[in-house]
């Protein structure tokens, strides 16, 4: 090669490097931040970060449910490998037996010999049989088994007073009346611990299609008769608002706010907006992804909304707001049953999933309790089976990411950050929260909403002792990367390594469509 072509090949190579780094950097979003660990704010509870099983699809059976004579290995029927995976997650709180199904459910006809129950047809959900072979027994048991606490929804719809006071008897009485010696005859002599009673579910719609001034009466008359033994605590959880039906919080809050300790509220994204078509889970283009974004991130709206109203009536912030139905919805899976309500999984999912908890983080005072929908087997699960297969879903791998902030005081995050803007669809292209720990450790969750787009977030940090910044970080190849029972770990945690600190700043470099962890120690 000749000097002068070695020289114009050599200046030619530097042109590109240096357009490649120019186009690197114009291809990475910039984030500022200040996290004001001096200014902390309520206790992030544990029970945000709650779960829900319905008896709906495969969730309990197969899911959770499959007798101790299944050839599924189990623990006195509870699958072994399931009640693993929510023990690993620290599940703290479960809620049962429904959604739409608790206002159906009576809970007599699911107590006693399992070969004596009566079978019945849930109606709701599929047209399939409902052996009630999980009952009060075996929720409370499983509960029990994963060290979470318990959440039992009462019949409204089609119950009544009597019914459900006898009911939270059977759950809780120590005493010799003739409902509680039942439970002990059904091999449960120490009553069980029932954290939170919710007084009907959507009562608005499948609950009983009420308007808000009838089901307040109906609540504060049911409400009443959800008597616990001296010296226990069962939360009283009035069934709330779908989404933003104002009128409803503002109409329960006025007249029964002394009656409840929580009220709850109901809102699932839909990436179409259309109930009738909501799209694939696994097949979609990133107008479709930011579409997603936009509809998780309305939570904030709605959380605030609803807040606003209950500080009206209740300033002293007494009653708590229970986000206990939430998550995405999509088209069920090819081929599935469409009552079943069984869909994939993907990293779209899981970064929706972490910018709506980063929002419950804000609002700590106010959010105590969530429960995403649902557990295993339905919707934006944390799990899916397939016979003895089993298979966690990156929306899991959020959860076991977020395990610190269960019981960690919240931290203000105070966040400059640029829009990820697709069509007519924008949003902030980084989210985030923080907390301390009881140990007095920070951490710092960073989610990166723009799938395309790395993002270098730079933090001020006020009040922080830490001199590192380790965590870990979940992402994936594509938007719709997801896990299956034949590659179960294509999307998992691994550390994470661009993130440092230098003096009292914190500077991490997030990958794009990613969700990352941080701890400062």
């Amino acid at each position: 090669m000749k000097l002068t072509t070695l020289k114009h090949a050599l200046v030619a190579g530097l042109a590109t490097a240096a357009l490649a780094g120019a186009s690197a950097a114009a291809a990475q979003t910039a984030v500022t931040a200040t996290l004001r660990a001096d200014q902390p704010g309520a206790v992030i509870q544990p029970e945000v970060y709650g779960q829900f099983a319905e008896h709906l699809g495969r969730g309990i059976y197969e899911g959770v449910w499959v007798g101790e004579d299944s050839k599924i290995p189990n623990t006195k029927g509870y699958r072994t490998d399931v009640v693993e995976a929510l023990k690993a997650i620290k599940v703290p709180l479960v809620r049962w037996p429904g959604g739409c199904f608790a206002d159906d459910y009576h809970w007599r006809e699911g107590v006693g010999p399992r070969d004596k129950r009566p079978v019945k047809v849930n109606v709701l959900w599929g047209g399939v049989e409902e052996p009630n072979s999980f009952g009060t027994n075996e929720f409370m048991d499983f509960a029990e088994l994963i060290g979470a606490k318990t959440y039992v929804a009462g019949n409204v719809g089609t119950g009544s007073p009597q019914e459900m006071a006898e009911w939270v008897e059977y759950m809780v009485s120590p005493t010799n009346s003739t409902i509680a010696n039942q439970r002990r005859a059904n091999g449960r002599d120490k009553p069980w611990k029932l954290d939170y009673f919710g007084v009907g579910n959507e009562n608005w719609g499948c609950g009983g299609q009420m308007t808000a001034a009838h089901y307040t009466n109906l609540y504060r008359n049911f409400a009443e008769f959800v008597r616990v033994p001296k010296g226990t605590k069962t939360e009283k959880i009035a069934g709330g608002a779908n989404s933003d039906d104002y009128n409803w919080t503002e109409t329960m809050m006025a007249s029964a706010a002394k009656n409840m300790d929580q009220i709850s509220v109901h809102y699932y994204t839909i990436p179409t907006s259309k109930w009738d078509h909501k799209g694939s889970a696994t097949k979609f283009d990133e107008q479709l992804w930011a579409d997603t974004m936009v509809q998780a991130l309305r939570m904030d709206e709605l959380v605030t909304k609803h807040t606003a109203i209950m500080d009206k009536y209740d300033p002293e912030k007494r009653v708590g707001l229970s986000v206990d139905e939430w998550g995405i919805w999509h088209d069920v899976e090819p081929g599935t049953n469409p009552g079943f309500l069984y869909q994939q999984n993907t990293m779209r999912d899981a970064v929706a999933a972490g910018a709506t908890l980063n929002i419950f983080h804000k609002h700590a005072q106010r959010v105590r309790l969530t429960a995403i929908a649902q557990m295993v087997n339905v919707l934006q699960a944390m799990i899916l089976t397939d016979k003895d297969k089993m298979v966690l879903t990156p929306t899991y791998w959020v959860y076991d990411l977020y395990k610190p902030f269960q019981g960690a005081t919240s931290l203000p995050v105070e966040l400059n950050t640029p829009a990820y803007t697709v069509g007519k669809s924008s949003v902030p292209a980084v989210s985030a929260s923080a907390g301390k720990d009881a140990a007095g450790v920070v951490h710092v969750a960073l989610v990166n909403l723009d799938p395309n787009k790395s993002a270098t977030v730079t933090i001020k940090l006020s009040g922080v002792t830490g001199k590192t910044a380790k965590g870990r970080v979940l992402t994936g190849p594509t938007m719709s990367a997801h896990n299956t029972f034949e590659a179960p770990n294509a999307v998992k945690p691994a550390a994470f390594t661009n993130a440092s600190i230098k003096g009292d700043t914190l500077t991490a470099t997030l990958p794009s469509k990613s969700v990352v962890v941080l701890d400062l120690n």
